[in-house]
């Protein structure tokens, strides 16, 4: 499906999936991002582009309201600085330029105007944030500092896009500290690393793997940068998010330095920290089926739609009833639908409320009522299970809490089973092209033995573990081995995969 094309209008038989999650994914996505109304394809002559709908966009706020709780509660302040970056200042950082100088997007002209100085429009924001860093430290005292902003960049891919998950413009945060020590700007690495784990397992149902990119692939300017990422259906990884030590490099570069209790000047450390909605392609792509959008409650914008089922001589009796329980779950603190509509039948009501991803289904008709109960759907397999309607609230949190553990446990199950060890490049290559998944296998540290796999098969080396937690690590491991490439003295264990 081309990327500039319509939405087309949505008749009572379309409400379907009509691509096949297994065979066709990427057009089995396409759709189901279009008919959940998550996203629109962007104007005719601006591929890349999307238009977020209000029920993407509620993802996306859920999400934004997790994680802004979670570094609020760590000592994060919001902030927002200009879109445009001038060159001057992107330059002051050589790998920053020479990282992203192919995907930046420039302003040359304001009106009839020829700028003086040609203005980026930010592909990432260290360039702009860490000038203001260097103005507002002064001492030890004024640090650490953390600022984040929730905001847009533009990066000019190349490659094929795909809504979500690889586009022009994405929505993103960026954090940004500065800190006194190594020790001190590396636990706020990890601290940021923490709470994306938590993100992607406790709010998005997904397991995630941990580690640090090999350092060929750290982000331009870093030290370390350290990753988490998760498993698609098709066996492809996805960054999930990233979290970087960034030594002192950018305070070099941009003068962040601060006086120490003796009054000597030092250079700060900093660190940068992101997830963008990509995390929103993992969650559809992971959890969505062939009859629509699946999303755990944590983030649905509706955790439960109630479809009230009549016949002309019970309708008030029945809409009464459904009318009282959906007052009693929004005064609990639920998000909750009542689809009361006498335009639709309940079998439509079913279709559309499953395309578009609520959780939870509670059916009320005349024996619902008679005996004092409710019928609970889960959107996941189409369990019933029947509620007590003096308890309704208490039931239906904790058949909410089984859906979510029903969304984790199958993505937890296909990661496991897609965890693979080879000990020679065939084998990687073999796995790999037969299984997908991820190829864990001892490495020399090398880019070159990971050119060789991506040139064969378009697979990288998307994360190595953490020195201490690796076998093959010259400091901590314990164990010998040659590379699976090269046959060298293996340094660290290489995750490999075909990636998004």
């Amino acid at each position: 499906m081309s990327d500039t094309e319509g939405d087309a209008p949505q008749s009572d038989q379309e409400l379907g999936i009509t691509e096949s999650k297994e065979y066709a994914t990427g057009d089995w996505y396409a759709e189901v991002v279009q008919k959940a109304e998550l996203a629109s394809y962007g104007p005719e002559g601006m591929s890349g582009f999307i238009v977020t709908r209000p029920r993407g966009y509620a993802l996306w706020e859920r999400l934004q309201g997790h994680l802004d709780a979670m570094f609020k509660e760590t000592g994060v302040q919001n902030a927002y600085f200009p879109l445009f970056i001038p060159e001057s200042y992107l330059e002051r950082e050589k790998d920053i330029v020479e990282g992203f100088d192919p995907e930046v997007a420039w302003v040359e002209e304001a009106g009839t105007e020829e700028l003086e100085e040609r203005l980026a429009v930010r592909p990432t924001s260290e360039s702009i944030i860490n000038p203001y860093l260097s103005q507002w430290v002064r001492s030890h005292r004024d640090l650490p500092i953390r600022v984040n902003q929730w905001c847009s960049v533009v990066r000019w891919e190349a490659t094929e896009t795909k809504p979500f998950f690889r586009t022009k413009e994405f929505l993103w945060q960026e954090g940004h500290t500065a800190h006194e020590t190594r020790d001190e700007a590396w636990e706020e690495t990890l601290t940021r690393l923490d709470q994306y784990e938590t993100l992607y397992e406790d709010v998005l149902a997904l397991p995630v793997l941990r580690g640090q990119k090999p350092e060929h692939d750290k982000f331009p300017g870093a030290d370390t940068t350290t990753t988490v990422e998760t498993l698609m259906p098709d066996g492809k990884t996805v960054q999930g998010a990233t979290s970087h030590y960034l030594g002192t490099s950018f305070a070099e570069a941009f003068d962040i330095t601060y006086a120490d209790e003796d009054e000597d000047q030092k250079l700060a450390h900093t660190a940068s920290w992101g997830v963008s909605w990509r995390a929103l392609g993992a969650l559809i792509m992971t959890h969505s089926d062939e009859q629509g959008l699946v999303v755990p409650p944590t983030i649905a914008p509706e955790q439960v739609v109630i479809v009230p089922i009549w016949q002309a001589d019970t309708k008030d009796e029945v809409l009464a009833y459904a009318e009282d329980v959906a007052d009693a779950l929004d005064e609990a603190g639920l998000r909750v639908e009542l689809d009361d509509r006498d335009t639709r039948n309940p079998g439509f009501k079913y279709n559309e409320w499953e395309l578009k991803g609520v959780p939870l289904r509670l059916e009320v008709g005349p024996a619902e009522v008679d005996d004092g109960e409710v019928t609970a759907v889960h959107r996941p397999d189409g369990e019933s299970v029947t509620l007590d309607r003096e308890t309704v609230v208490d039931e239906t949190r904790a058949e909410l809490d089984a859906v979510y553990a029903k969304l984790y446990a199958a993505a937890e199950d296909h990661m496991d089973g897609e965890i693979r060890d080879a000990e020679s490049r065939d084998e990687i290559l073999g796995t790999i092209g037969q299984h997908g998944g991820y190829v864990r296998a001892p490495w020399c540290g090398e880019e070159a033995c990971e050119s060789e796999i991506k040139d064969q098969i378009a697979a990288e080396i998307v994360l190595v573990p953490f020195p201490e937690e690796d076998d093959y690590h010259a400091d901590g491991g314990d164990e010998d081995g040659e590379c699976a490439v090269c046959g060298e003295p293996a340094e660290r264990t290489a995750y490999y995969a075909k990636t998004y």
